[in-house]
């Protein structure tokens, strides 16, 4: 093991991470094993992959989760916040000024753009479904019948339900803890969130209560915050509409750092800069939470039944969800180029096997094509 590092290492090299980590979470891991394990050796193999499987093991977003906690492990409490903050900050302030851009009244090839961006988001929802699905096979522990019924619950709750997703998603993972482990577990599971249930109920609070849905109640990775944002942002609070929601999640995609930061996009929608930086802070919030008052206690968290069964129900019921979500995602298409586009980037994401960020540029290309051609864009 190699001496500490200082906060103003943790610092650079957080930070440079936040700045390069496009791609999503198997990005950020990467880059965080490099750096912690292969290069500078501050943690083991093996005190790197516990961490991460820890970090699976609880809702929100997981890469986030893990430089946080490879921060604390190096630094204590200071190292967390340091380096958490310089790990989320970059990409946080980058997509800010983007909504500022298309949520405006840009001129006509930036719309194209985010027309054409926007178009590709489904493809990109089965695309993220689809690999998250090979490790859930994988690693299933429970018979096939429940599986397949907690993922046919997610997907058939996310192209339906919307905002009461989040309740699936929780019912899931409660069902499979009763199933396991003994009735009184679950008694004592659901009256903790009952009143965070009732959260939400219009303006800042509702924007409040997504926000907490997609930082605590998220399950399966960064993409299935979009089916529990989707409903809340367009249908009901009307802060974006279908178009402009289809251009935060393809922003989400193209920048660097978390996924998780799309969320400062519908706060941008609901109140402007105020509402990004609202949204982005109660999304994150639980991440610091977890580490800061949790972290010396990953081990237990990692081998704890409760926590292994609650997710062995809610995982798969996520990661339907994801695939569920393509349909609302698709269903706010308008134009026909569109629809052509949404074919194409699903040939290039399953078939050929191109990245997200260059599928959704060459995307936003074609989007910007049709706008300089004078074709019809989304109103």
């Amino acid at each position: 093991m190699e001496p500490r590092p200082s906060l103003w290492v943790v610092l650079r090299e957080w930070g440079r991470i936040g700045c390069i980590g496009f791609g999503g979470p198997p990005t950020h891991i990467a880059l965080l094993r490099r750096l912690c394990v292969d290069r500078e050796q501050w943690l083991t193999a093996r005190e790197f992959e516990d961490a991460l499987a820890a970090c699976n093991l609880l809702p929100g977003p997981a890469s986030t989760q893990l430089a946080i906690y490879c921060a604390w492990r190096l630094r204590g409490r200071a190292g967390a916040l340091v380096g958490g903050l310089a790990f989320i900050l970059p990409g946080l302030i980058l997509i800010i000024a983007l909504a500022a851009i298309f949520l405006g009244s840009p001129p006509r090839w930036v719309r194209g753009a985010g027309a054409g961006a926007g178009a590709a988001v489904a493809a990109v929802a089965v695309h993220a479904g689809w690999n998250l699905l090979g490790g859930s096979l994988g690693g299933r522990r429970i018979p096939w019948l429940r599986w397949g019924v907690y993922l046919a619950a997610g997907v058939v709750s996310a192209a339906t339900l919307g905002p009461w997703l989040v309740l699936v998603l929780l019912g899931c993972g409660l069902v499979e803890l009763a199933l396991q482990l003994r009735p009184r577990i679950l008694a004592s599971s659901v009256l903790p969130v009952l009143p965070v249930l009732a959260a939400g109920t219009g303006g800042i609070p509702a924007l409040v209560w997504v926000a907490f849905k997609v930082g605590a109640l998220s399950y399966g990775g960064g993409f299935v915050i979009i089916p529990l944002m989707q409903a809340d942002a367009v249908s009901h609070y009307h802060w974006l509409t279908a178009g402009e929601f289809l251009n935060a999640v393809a922003l989400g995609q193209v920048t660097p750092g978390p996924v998780v930061q799309t969320v400062a996009v519908v706060g941008y929608g609901a109140a402007g800069v105020g509402g990004a930086l609202l949204a982005a802070l109660v999304a994150f919030s639980p991440s610091f939470a977890f580490i800061l008052l949790g972290g010396d206690r990953f081990d237990r968290v990692r081998s704890a039944p409760a926590a292994r069964a609650f997710l062995d129900g809610a995982g798969p019921a996520a990661i339907g969800a994801i695939f569920g979500a393509a349909v609302p995602l698709a269903r706010a298409l308008t134009e026909t180029w569109q629809f052509a586009v949404l074919a194409i980037a699903a040939l290039m994401l399953l078939w050929l096997r191109r990245g997200v960020v260059p599928t959704l540029l060459a995307a936003g290309a074609a989007g910007v094509a049709v706008a300089l051609a004078g074709g019809q864009l989304p109103h």
